[in-house]
């Protein structure tokens, strides 16, 4: 089920970035508060042509996450060890992964201390601030529950926060295929898409 789950979260997510470039190509700048329009100065801009000024989304990712936490995988999988919960485990982790070490084989079939945090940081708070900041951007949200938006400031704010995060999950991206590659690209995606690998089996 966690396999299905990162799949589907993979193709899910692929769609959004898609999407969400095309609409940041169609207005390339971003403002803060309520009101944003080409006629209002921007919080920051790309130099790339604008088509519209208006700028709809939509998404979840709720499969994922009910399962995890009825299934135990957050707090077995991703809750730090008790051994891990000190500064020390942290900083020797943080510094292997700086120095890109190859981990042991029995280390590449476990989170370690970094990757679990990183992990929960990005399912408890990027995700749901992601979902959040998306929803209020929404007229029709807002109009029911305007505190979704006004805790932002404004529909713009929320709208350049959501870029923000969608950066943030982008280099997330980024940084954990590097760290597949850096275990073993074809046996870590294998073990992924079956479920076994070299003996090592994963739910």
């Amino acid at each position: 089920m966690v396999r299905a789950t990162h799949w589907v979260t993979t193709l899910a997510c692929v769609a959004l970035l898609v999407s969400g470039v095309e609409l940041v190509i169609s207005h390339p700048r971003f403002y803060w508060g309520e009101n944003g329009n080409v006629l209002t100065p921007a919080l920051f801009s790309f130099p790339i042509p604008s088509s519209r000024a208006t700028v709809p989304t939509g998404y979840g990712y709720g499969l994922y996450l009910v399962f995890g936490l009825v299934s135990g995988h957050f707090r077995k999988g991703l809750f730090p060890r008790a051994a891990d919960r000190s500064w020390s485990a942290v900083s020797r982790s943080l510094r292997d992964h700086l120095r890109l070490t190859r981990p042991e084989e029995e280390e590449a079939w476990s989170y370690n201390v970094l990757q679990r945090l990183t992990y929960l940081g990005v399912v408890f708070v990027v995700f749901p601030l992601f979902i959040w900041t998306g929803l209020a951007m929404s007229p029709a949200v807002t109009a029911a529950m305007p505190t979704v938006v006004t805790v932002f400031g404004g529909r713009q704010s929320a709208r350049t926060l959501h870029f923000l995060l969608t950066l943030l999950l982008v280099l997330f991206v980024l940084i954990h295929v590097g760290m597949v590659w850096l275990a073993g690209f074809r046996r870590r995606v294998t073990a992924m898409i079956t479920g076994n690998a070299s003996g090592h089996r994963k739910s």
